[in-house]
């Protein structure tokens, strides 16, 4: 489990979500005021205010993926807007079911939040019994960013568009295997939709998260991956590894170059990779809308965006019942696709 600190910056104490009962004196001195027509003093505030002590956002996989880029991006801001620190907790393991169930029995004191990648929906529909139920133990509070994944090869593999990597896999069966941040995970689901409609077998290599599985895709240990374009972009321009094409409908922006993977040989093929923020089911939700406002109001930021934008990540932003109808949509969608291919997680 690794932990961040950030420092958040001195500044007034953040206005309640939900008020306590408060002593007499206090409510008659509120009341006083309001009568008399004047507004409360600046650093007046209500005792209990919510974020009244340090937050933690857990992330369910390890350093370096990117979930853990998009929260401690969120995070910095965050914690000079609430005016109160914040947490970047890692906890990985069972591709981001660990993390994940963590946080779904966490208090519901807007204390403990969560920062998900698509795993928590596709763990959903893959897991014969996950130990969380994504619609009944969380509140989406906002959809943070989308991007898509990338497929991705060693240099050193004798191919440079999608259509000679599918004739090599179908000329040597077995010969190649794929790294991903964990089993249900996007980077897993999108790679085996990519298996699945061109007709070729590749072995699967899971691993407690992007971090690590693009370490060894670089290491040349394994030799292909699908991970999100805010991990691999960096690598791509260094030349340490090859893009193939990206999985979204459109090109990305932060790289232009690289064709979709529906372009470049493979018709039909789309996945997109997301991160969203969830509260623990029950979270007030004057807490929940806070959150989300603030989030939203990250976003916009110039350099948030812009260091987003560069590695072909969109920020949303959007509200919490938006990001709710988006969640149920997505487990709709994949249920069918994991019907159809007849997945099923070990």
């Amino acid at each position: 489990m690794s932990m961040t600190t950030i420092a958040a910056r001195p500044a007034p104490a953040a206005a309640a979500a939900r008020a306590p009962s408060l002593p007499l004196p206090t409510l008659l001195a509120a009341a006083s005021l309001a009568l008399l027509g004047i507004a409360p003093m600046p650093g007046w505030t209500q005792p209990g205010a919510w974020p009244g002590k340090p937050i933690r956002i857990v992330v369910p996989t390890s350093p370096g993926g990117g979930t853990d880029i998009v929260t401690r991006i969120l995070a910095q801001k965050l914690s000079e807007s609430l005016a109160q620190s914040v947490l970047v907790e890692n906890r990985p393991g069972a591709g981001q079911i660990l993390g994940t169930e963590f946080v779904a029995r966490a208090p519901a004191d807007g204390y403990t939040q969560l920062m998900a990648a698509s795993a928590i929906v596709l763990n959903q529909v893959l897991a014969k019994k996950p130990p969380y139920d994504t619609l009944r133990d969380f509140v989406p509070v906002t959809l943070a960013a989308s991007l898509p994944n990338v497929l991705t090869v060693h240099p050193s593999l004798p191919v440079k568009s999608v259509k000679e990597l599918i004739a090599l896999a179908k000329a040597k069966p077995g010969l190649l295997n794929y790294s991903s941040a964990g089993a249900g995970t996007s980077p897993h689901m999108s790679m085996e939709l990519f298996l699945a409609m061109a007709g070729i077998d590749v072995a699967h290599i899971a691993y407690k998260g992007t971090g690590p599985a693009t370490t060894d895709l670089i290491a040349g240990h394994v030799q292909l991956s699908m991970p999100n374009t805010l991990t691999a972009a960096p690598f791509l321009r260094a030349g340490k590894l090859r893009a193939l094409g990206v999985t979204s409908a459109k090109r990305a922006a932060g790289l232009p170059g690289v064709p979709t993977i529906a372009e470049a040989g493979l018709p039909g093929y789309e996945a997109i990779q997301w991160y969203g923020l969830f509260a623990p089911a029950g979270t007030a939700r004057e807490i929940v809308a806070r959150t989300q406002s603030e989030v939203a109001r990250a976003l916009l930021l110039p350099d948030v965006g812009e260091r987003l934008a560069a590695d072909g990540a969109e920020a949303v932003g959007n509200r919490p019942e938006e990001f709710a109808a988006y969640i149920r949509a997505e487990i709709d969608k994949w249920t069918r696709v994991v019907k159809a291919a007849k997945l099923s997680l070990e």
